[in-house]
Parts: C-alpha cells; sequence; structure tokens
C-alpha cells in the first residue's frame, strides 16, 4: 500500500469534500445557457413580418412606420397610379440630401428611423415634394401634386392612323416660342403622357417623312385630356417601270424633292412606301446610271402608286 505523510492526506481529503458540495448544490445556483435574442422584425416561429413600432431597448436599429400616399392638388383626389416615390435624408454635413427609399405603390409604407426626411413624388413629368419629422409613433402623411395628363391619336378624316405610324412630341411654349422647351419626343398614340398642369404645343408626325401636324392643348389638374391631331397625307408606292402596270425594277434609288428641289425623302427599293404631307411633288429614280423623273401630286387620304416610266 502507498502510504501518503500527514500533508499530502489533508490535500487529497479537501478535494474530495469540495468536489461534494459542487455536486450536490441546488439548480437554481447554476448560470442558465445564454439563448440567442429574437428579432424584431420577425414574429415567433412564422419569419413574417411583425408590425412596426418602436423597436425593444437595447436594439441596434429604432424603427418608424411612414405611410404616403398622393393627391391632385385643389380637387383633393387620390392618385391611384403612376407614382414613383424616393424617400431622401438630409445630410448633417450640408452635401446633397440621399435617397434611403424607393417605391412605385400608389399609397407607399417605409421602415425608417426616426429623423428628418425629404418626400419626393414623381408623377410623369409633375411632381411634388414634403419635408417631414418622422418620429418613433411613425406619421401617415400626403403629397399634392399639380398635374393631369394627355392621351394622343391621329387621324385621317374620320379614319384612325394606326398607332405604330405616329408619334408624337411635348413642348412647353416659351416667350413666344411654341416649341420653347422640349418635355419628351417618341410619346406613342394612346399612351398617356402625365405632366403638370398647363398649355403644351404638340407635334405630331405620320410616318417619317414630313407628314406633321401642331396643336396647343390645355392639361387641367386630376382630368385625361384626349387630343387628336388631323393629318392632310396619303401614303405612296414609289415604282420604275418600262411600262405603265408593269413590275418594278429592283434596286432602284428614289428622291421625292419638293418643286423648288428640296429633297424630302429617299428610298431604295423595288417599291418603297413613303408618307407625305398633301402637296406637289418632284419623284427622280435612278438605275443602272440612268435618271428617270417625273411630277405628281399627293391628295390627303388616297393612298396610291406613284410610277415612273423608264424611258
Amino acid at each position: 500500500m502507498l502510504e501518503l505523510d500527514g500533508f499530502e492526506a489533508g490535500r487529497r481529503l479537501a478535494g474530495v469534500a469540495l468536489a461534494f458540495a459542487v455536486l450536490l448544490a441546488p439548480a437554481s445556483a447554476q448560470t442558465p445557457a445564454p439563448t440567442q435574442p429574437q428579432s424584431p422584425a420577425q414574429s415567433p416561429g412564422t419569419g413574417a413580418p411583425a408590425p412596426l413600432g418602436p423597436a425593444p431597448l437595447g436594439a441596434s436599429l429604432n424603427q418608424a412606420r411612414l405611410s404616403v400616399s398622393a393627391q391632385f392638388f385643389g380637387s383633393r383626389q387620390p392618385i391611384r397610379s403612376g407614382l414613383n416615390w424616393r424617400i431622401l435624408t438630409e445630410m448633417a454635413d450640408g452635401s446633397p440630401a440621399r435617397i434611403v427609399a424607393r417605391s412605385t405603390d400608389a399609397e407607399a409604407t417605409f421602415s425608417l428611423p426616426p429623423g428628418v426626411y425629404v418626400i419626393h413624388a414623381a408623377y410623369g413629368f409633375a411632381s411634388g415634394t414634403k419635408r417631414i419629422n418622422l418620429g418613433m409613433a411613425g406619421l401617415r402623411d400626403q403629397v399634392a401634386i399639380s398635374a393631369g395628363a394627355l392621351s394622343l391619336a391621329g387621324s385621317i378624316g374620320d379614319a384612325p392612323i394606326p398607332a405604330a405610324q405616329l408619334t408624337f412630341s411635348v413642348f412647353v411654349p416659351l416667350q413666344g416660342n411654341s416649341e420653347g422647351r422640349l418635355v419628351t419626343s417618341g410619346a406613342k398614340a394612346g399612351e398617356i403622357v402625365r405632366l403638370p398642369e398647363g398649355t403644351y404645343h404638340i407635334v405630331s408626325t405620320y410616318g417619317d417623312s414630313n407628314a406633321i401636324q401642331r396643336a396647343d392643348v390645355k392639361v387641367e389638374t386630376g382630368k385625361v385630356t384626349d387630343a387628336t391631331l388631323h393629318h392632310r397625307a396619303a401614303k405612296v408606292t414609289l415604282k420604275l417601270v418600262a411600262a405603265a402596270g408593269g413590275e418594278a425594277f429592283a434596286g432602284t434609288a428614289f428622291s421625292v424633292l419638293t418643286p423648288g428641289g428640296d429633297v424630302i425623302r429617299e428610298a431604295i427599293g423595288a417599291f418603297p412606301q413613303v408618307i407625305l404631307a398633301e402637296g406637289d411633288y418632284v419623284l427622280i429614280a435612278r438605275q443602272e446610271g440612268q435618271v428617270y423623273s417625273r411630277d405628281f401630286k399627293v391628295e390627303s387620304g388616297a393612298d396610291r402608286d406613284i410610277e415612273v416610266l423608264a424611258k
């Protein structure tokens, strides 16, 4: 048997006593295991967004709810579509405001830290802004926009022109110049063009040459103004033939000129189609080094072939 001196025996007995004391200690005295805190933005067990409100004490980001909508100025009718929201925060150092949130909902809701923000609501080419102070209680606010809309179309007589053959440009008149400032170009027939309230100059182009009509149109807040511009033009098919009604020569180069010699349109092919305003023209056809010409007249709505005889 291994014998221990008195000092070593006493040390071992003290260790045994300490071990028994730990084993017999009550469970409530033990330190509980740490748990992971639940995110305030999650509902228990579902992962779905919870209603926004003041964040729990100690959370790193306090958030408040901002709800915004827009109405037409004056009539106070709600704007239910076509909105583009931007929320900007003011910078403490005086630098330009920074966009912190966007939405295209008619009634948009944002979750943001409390602070001072600028709400910007764009409605096509019109817009409205508002400066707000968002607190922890949240805020519901509205922006008023002075705006209406245009719906554009074209016709020849009573016959509507296909939308694909029309383009529109919208101008703001300035100091006697009807086309002082361009608002938009390339607008299509039937398209809703949202604009600030006011008077606009519309330029309608039928085809891609000189069939052009102009009109001044007034846009009123909260209303869609339908505007149809009436063209006086026709579609002509150009041909170089050996005899009247004969087969067209391929690869012919055509030039359409005014009686004064200004070039209106050029085209290459066997029978290119050109849309021209009502009036008198000269047609030049070039084929294998030879040049042929004829005068012709365009009458509004009378689509027809224009033949040049190769002789």
